[in-house]
């Protein structure tokens, strides 16, 4: 059976994915001090995060239009499978379901199921990749749906941040507080659960501290098996994913770790050098 997945651009796949796995991105939406910003191939994400280093403001963002999900579920497959990430965080959930609603009164013979990631980043990465082996592993619809989200429900997501400017400007980290990160030179361990809220796991004095100090904490957080795959995914912070990828495979026996860049989302609150792991 013929299979789709849609993802918003909070799904940090690489374009080589998207050809691979038949998936196609669905683009989030920024505005900055009047300037407008679309989450697709046409962001310069260097100018982008440039602009936010540099203004006392948030980027503010909107989700996918109905329109953005429906035109992406249209083709000659039976099954789409749509990821989003977490409906606490964005609308682009309810656009999603809202876009499947019209898209099945228009196709009654189709079948689609949207996925709350519950997340942003490598676990939005990470239930796309599982749809992939559930479906050419020759499953059917109902048994994808039923274990895809049982997966969500066991995937975690942890970060550690080199800047902070975004956390202070938002309210999610004290003026205080983040006074008192920079002066120490401490790096936060951090998590995020199915609420959107974020949790600080521990904290390091340097970079390299930091990242030793996560994957240490790893199995604290969550399962760890042969039967998982680690996404890292990183802002302009190639090396220190690597040095995760070679700490994890030291200490942890995953089936594949992989290595993704943040697009313009992710970037937007890891700031450059920040890092994200899902698993």
């Amino acid at each position: 059976m013929k299979y789709k997945i849609v993802g918003d651009s909070s799904c940090d796949i690489s374009k080589e994915m998207e050809e691979s796995m038949n998936i196609s991105i669905a683009p989030l939406y920024f505005s900055l001090d009047g300037e407008d910003f679309v989450d697709d191939e046409t962001l310069d994400l260097d100018y982008y995060l440039d602009k936010i280093a540099n203004s006392p403001n948030v980027p503010k963002s909107s989700c996918p239009s109905i329109q953005d999900y429906m035109s992406r579920f249209e083709g000659d497959h039976d099954w789409t499978f749509g990821i989003t990430l977490s409906s606490e965080l964005s609308g682009s959930y309810n656009s999603a379901m809202n876009a499947k609603a019209m898209f099945l009164e228009e196709h009654p013979d189709k079948k689609v199921h949207i996925f709350n990631s519950f997340g942003a980043s490598s676990v939005e990465v990470l239930p796309a990749l599982k749809i992939k082996e559930l479906a050419d592993a020759g499953e059917d619809f109902e048994s994808i749906v039923k274990k895809v989200e049982a997966f969500i429900d066991d995937s975690k997501v942890m970060f550690v941040l080199d800047k902070i400017d975004t956390l202070e400007k938002n309210g999610r980290l004290s003026v205080m507080k983040a006074k008192i990160v920079r002066a120490l030179n401490l790096k936060l361990i951090l998590k995020a659960n199915q609420l959107g809220e974020i949790d600080m796991v521990t904290k390091a004095r340097g970079i390299k501290k930091a990242l030793k100090k996560m994957v240490d904490e790893m199995e604290n957080i969550g399962t760890i098996s042969s039967n998982k795959i680690l996404v890292i995914t990183h802002c302009n912070a190639l090396e220190r994913a690597e040095y995760i990828k070679e700490l994890a495979t030291q200490k942890y026996n995953f089936k594949e770790i992989m290595i993704l860049k943040t697009r313009g989302l992710s970037s937007t609150y890891t700031n450059d050098g920040g890092v994200i792991i899902g698993f």
